[in-house]
């Protein structure tokens, strides 16, 4: 096995979580530092990045799913090919909580492993009037009783967006190079450049 082979990192991200809590947004906050408000549904999207750190290459692809949960084979797909799972839920909507709830219990029974790197991103935390969810509660719930890692996020006033990505690859047990590479977000994701557009609808099924 020749040493580029050996040293390449591929490990895949997946963002789970009812239609509308901001996966995209968070996602498109962390790549391109943009924000949308309108809510345009997604069927599934794949981002890759590639990196290259003192000569160790390594890729990191970000799925982003359909919240609406009209597939549920693309979605079991999604979990079995992916390495770390990001399950995001809106802090003023306590439906799309228990959506997470769902989700990790379809994690674990799919991976049958309950030690399966998993985030849980309460996005929407600028909606402070409307919070209807105690960051407490899920904290408690999400650390002590899952020992998961929660945060809390705004991907419309970019608050902790960077924090996620980096709670998420450090799960991903990635070389700990890749941590400054991070905090060099503006060089490391340019907002036009390297950059894969979604795939469309026709190709989104498959993955490899």
């Amino acid at each position: 096995m020749s040493l580029e082979v050996k040293d390449k990192t591929l490990v895949r991200l997946v963002f789970l979580g009812a239609a509308g809590v901001g996966k995209t947004a968070l996602i498109q906050r962390f790549l391109q530092d943009t924000f949308e408000s309108k809510h345009r549904r997604t069927v599934e999207e794949l981002h890759i990045k590639e990196y290259d750190i003192d000569g160790v290459k390594i890729t990191v692809e970000i799925l982003d799913t359909s919240g609406s949960y009209s597939f549920p084979a693309m979605r079991k797909l999604s979990i079995q090919n992916s390495d770390v799972f990001v399950l995001v839920y809106a802090v003023d909507d306590p439906e799309s909580l228990e959506a997470v709830k769902s989700l990790r219990d379809e994690i674990l029974e799919i991976k049958e492993d309950k030690y399966t790197p998993l985030v849980v991103v309460g996005n929407k935390m600028d909606r402070v009037q409307e919070r209807l969810v105690s960051n407490e509660d899920v904290l408690s719930t999400v650390e002590l009783d899952w020992n998961n890692r929660y945060l809390e996020a705004s991907a419309k006033e970019n608050v902790n967006v960077v924090e996620v990505f980096k709670v998420i690859l450090q799960q991903a047990n990635l070389p700990s190079r890749l941590s400054p590479v991070l905090r060099r977000r503006r060089e490391t994701f340019p907002k036009d450049t390297n950059f894969r557009p979604p795939m469309n609808k026709t190709n989104s099924c498959i993955l490899s």
